[in-house]
């Protein structure tokens, strides 16, 4: 609750919202959380909060048995709907975007387990599951979608050094506002015969040639891709040894530039794990959720609306303030 940004304090101290702290990986946790019952809805969101680089074991605790537990739970109290936040990492790699009916072939440890937990939840006979597949999340609250670039990006205007990208300038990092997210639950509440699984991207189809302008005019950095030949070399040298050497480089000037500027704890890094620098597009149809009426507030990614996401986190404290000015906020 400490690192909680100022707007969210206010969310969670409203008359309307009741707060409950357990391990919604055991049963006496969900039974504590379910207590009381009369609920209409159920959304679990805790994939969002789950960082890359565990083995199998976490990844199964706190995803695949959370999701199980209350999956169960929710359909013994009758709940109208149960959302469930996952990922479209879990459709093969393709510069062609994946749609609702993609080959699912996950390409990092945690979709494969986020897949299993969505299978789990569908054998639970009579729950009234939703399954939400995201593009990389982005703006105030993201952690683990686009921050740890954000954060590279900022440790390279730091350093006053260029930013390196693996790959290309067309390996696509689509992407989806939280905003669009969170409206997005709302939504697939009310529709009356839903969809089992619905996509979230924006319009942009985002590459990392775009994101790279993008962070270039935030942070007034310069930008460059290692090219596809040089990056297969690193793969050969692995890219778990690489990740770490440049990991250990971004985390140690992060930590220089929070203590110079007096940011003490802070929930965000910009660790980028081994699995992200492999040679995989996300790249996501998301316009399926549009034929029920939905409409993305945050069609684009664009420096203003990555700005607000910089200017927040520099507001809360977490972050130092390298880059502040023009910060737009979004509807």
């Amino acid at each position: 609750m400490a690192l909680l940004s100022p707007d969210l304090k206010e969310a969670f101290t409203a008359p309307a919202v009741e707060h409950r702290q357990a391990d919604i990986s055991r049963q006496s946790g969900v039974d504590k959380a379910f207590e009381g019952g009369g609920f209409d809805v159920v959304f679990n969101l805790t994939y969002d909060s789950i960082t890359y680089g565990h083995e199998g074991d976490v990844y199964k605790q706190r995803i695949v048995d959370v999701a199980t537990l209350c999956g169960m739970a929710a359909e013994r109290q009758g709940v109208k709907r149960f959302v469930d936040l996952s990922t479209a990492q879990v459709y093969d790699s393709s510069e062609k975007a994946s749609t609702e009916s993609a080959t699912l072939k996950p390409w990092t440890k945690q979709a494969l387990l986020k897949l299993r937990a969505e299978s789990i939840l569908r054998e639970i006979p009579g729950l009234p599951l939703v399954v939400l597949r995201t593009a990389s999340m982005y703006g105030p609250g993201d952690v683990n979608g686009l921050s740890p670039r954000i954060l590279c990006a900022a440790v390279y205007k730091y350093l006053g050094e260029k930013m390196r990208f693996a790959w290309d300038r067309k390996l696509k990092t689509n992407t989806v506002h939280v905003r669009d997210v969170a409206a997005a639950c709302w939504h697939v509440c009310l529709l009356a015969s839903p969809a089992p699984v619905y996509n979230l991207a924006d319009a942009t189809d985002a590459s990392q040639g775009h994101l790279a302008a993008v962070l270039e005019e935030i942070f007034g950095i310069s930008t460059s891709f290692a090219g596809n030949m040089a990056s297969c070399a690193m793969t050969v040298l692995g890219l778990r040894f690489v990740a770490e050497e440049f990991n250990e480089k971004h985390m140690v000037a992060w930590k220089d530039m929070c203590k110079a500027a007096g940011v003490g704890d802070t929930i965000l890094t910009p660790y980028i794990d081994a699995e992200l620098l492999a040679h995989n597009h996300l790249c996501v149809d998301g316009h399926e959720i549009e034929t029920t009426g939905f409409a993305y507030k945050c069609p684009q990614l664009t420096a203003a609306t990555l700005r607000e996401q910089v200017a927040t986190y520099i507001a809360q404290g977490v972050f130092p303030p390298i880059e502040a000015r023009r910060c737009v906020r979004g509807d």
